[in-house]
């Protein structure tokens, strides 16, 4: 109650000034006709100040904070990518036998339109991907992911990517993978049952990192283009990607 104490007696301020108001317009003027036609009109278009208020103001506002929480997360998707993500993807690419036939279709440029990005997607939706564990070095990706485990944990732990639904996706498929590695002692031998385990979650993490890949940047093409032409030069599918500007 001590919370509101302070709204509820500024309420009973408001209230009080408007009536010594209105009691100050009839003692001037002398129409209380007038000024109680004038009061009931400003009630009457209440309601719609309401509607007004709660349902247009407040959806803009909504928005407005929306796409200040998504700039928010992209940052820390930039910041995956450039600790976890575009490692992993040239790791997977590395050992993925079929990479070929999808490099073709992720040499991103600095000419593609919203279609072909989506084009791009569906393309990646429709993959087959061939990850075979025996060819995969396992101890290496273990590495990889055991030496990122806090700061994927961090990840996690951020509120904001709650919102961010397919990304919290991508995170919780990544660090999945990260334990099934870390609790094995032996990757070298593993039996034909768990190596295919681990290669089912490679392939959930690789086809989830090359979706959330492109949408990221699809998003610095529009709204980061210094950030993008970075992005570009060091494409994980790119096998003679390099930062130095030719």
């Amino acid at each position: 109650m001590k919370r509101f104490k302070w709204q509820i007696l500024l309420g009973i301020s408001f209230i009080i000034a408007s009536a010594v108001l209105y009691l100050i317009q009839i003692e001037v003027f002398h129409d209380e006709r007038a000024t109680f036609f004038y009061l009931l009109q400003d009630i009457a278009f209440i309601p719609i100040q309401v509607l007004l208020v709660t349902l247009v103001l407040n959806q803009l506002l909504k928005m407005r904070e929306k796409l200040a929480m998504l700039n928010k997360m992209n940052m820390v998707i930039g910041t995956f990518f450039s600790e976890v993500g575009a490692g992993l993807l040239r790791f997977f690419a590395g050992y993925d036998h079929a990479a070929d036939a999808l490099r073709k279709d992720l040499m991103v440029t600095g000419q593609w339109s919203d279609q072909q990005f989506s084009e791009a997607a569906r393309v990646v939706s429709n993959y087959d991907f061939r990850i075979d564990y025996e060819q995969t070095d396992l101890v290496a990706l273990k590495s990889l992911l055991t030496g990122k485990r806090d700061f994927l944990l961090r990840l996690l732990e951020n509120p904001n990517l709650l919102e961010h639904e397919t990304f919290t996706e991508l995170l919780w498929a990544v660090f999945h993978l990260t334990e099934e590695l870390a609790v094995r002692d032996n990757l070298t031998e593993l039996t034909p049952p768990d190596g295919n385990h681990i290669a089912g979650d490679i392939k959930r993490a690789y086809a989830l990192l090359i979706t959330e890949w492109l949408a990221y940047m699809k998003h610095l093409k529009s709204e980061y283009p210094y950030l993008f032409s970075l992005a570009l030069r060091m494409n994980p599918f790119d096998r003679h990607a390099s930062a130095v500007v030719q």
